[in-house]
C-alpha cells in the first residue's frame, strides 16, 4: 500500500493547533522539528516514548527571545556566539531559570537554545514565541529526514507548509555547554564549529 501524501497546514492554522495546546512539525535547517509551545512540551516525550531526563531545545526567531531565560552572567559570551552563528546549526546550552526550563528540562538549570536558518519556520517563531523542539522519531530510531518521513513517524501531527520543506543538511547542530566565563565543553560536534574557545572535549562514557 502506498504512503499518502504528507499534507501541510499554513502558519496561521498551525499557531491556533499550538495555541490549543498540540504538536506539530516543522523544518529546520538540519533536521525536521517536533514542536510544542514550552507549557505543553510534555507532550513531546509521550510522543517519542522518550525519558524525561532527555531535555528538549528551545527555538526562537530572534535572540532577545531565547537569552532572556538565561543567567546574565553569560548573555555577552552567548549573545556574541550567537550573532556570530545564528541562524544557524549551534546549540547553545547555558545556565538558566524559570518556568520554560523546567518545562524543556526538569529539574535542572540549564536550557538548550537554537535559531534555525530555515525561513517558513523562524516565520512560525515570530508568531507564536519560542517553541521546545527535538527531532521527529521514536526514541532509540532513526531521525525524520522529510515531510513524508515525519508523517510516517506521526500521521495524526499537522506539518508546517508550504510543502515541498527547504533540504535540511541532514545533520545534527552542534552542541556546547557553558562552563564558565571563556569555557565551553562540546557536548556534540554537527555541522558548524565555532573558532577560538577554549574547548573542553565531550564526556566519555
Amino acid at each position: 500500500m502506498t504512503a499518502a501524501s504528507p499534507l501541510a497546514t499554513d502558519s496561521n492554522a498551525l499557531l491556533h493547533q499550538l495555541r490549543m495546546g498540540g504538536a506539530a512539525m516543522l523544518p529546520t535547517d538540519t533536521l525536521p522539528a517536533l514542536a510544542s509551545l514550552p507549557e505543553h512540551a510534555r507532550q513531546i516525550w509521550q510522543l517519542k516514548r522518550r525519558p524525561l531526563r532527555k531535555p528538549l531545545i528551545l527555538m526562537g526567531a530572534e535572540p532577545e527571545s531565547l537569552l532572556t531565560h538565561v543567567a546574565p552572567e553569560v548573555r555577552g559570551e552567548a549573545a556574541a556566539l550567537a550573532s556570530a552563528h545564528w541562524p544557524g546549526a549551534l546549540t547553545l546550552v547555558l545556565p538558566a531559570s524559570g518556568p520554560t526550563v523546567q518545562h524543556l528540562h526538569p529539574g535542572a538549570a540549564t536550557l538548550g537554545l537554537r535559531i534555525p536558518d530555515c525561513a517558513p519556520t523562524r516565520h512560525l517563531l515570530s508568531l507564536s514565541g519560542p517553541l521546545a523542539t527535538t527531532s521527529i522519531n521514536r526514541s532509540g530510531e532513526p531521525a525524520a529526514q522529510s515531510a513524508r518521513e515525519a508523517t510516517q513517524c506521526f500521521p495524526s501531527l499537522p506539518l508546517l507548509g508550504p510543502l515541498p520543506w527547504p533540504e535540511p543538511s541532514g545533520q545534527a547542530s552542534t552542541v556546547l555547554a557553558w562552563l564558565g566565563p571563556g569555557r565551553w565543553q562540546l557536548l556534540r560536534q554537527g555541522a558548524v564549529m565555532p573558532k577560538g574557545l577554549l574547548l573542553q572535549p565531550p564526556c566519555s562514557g
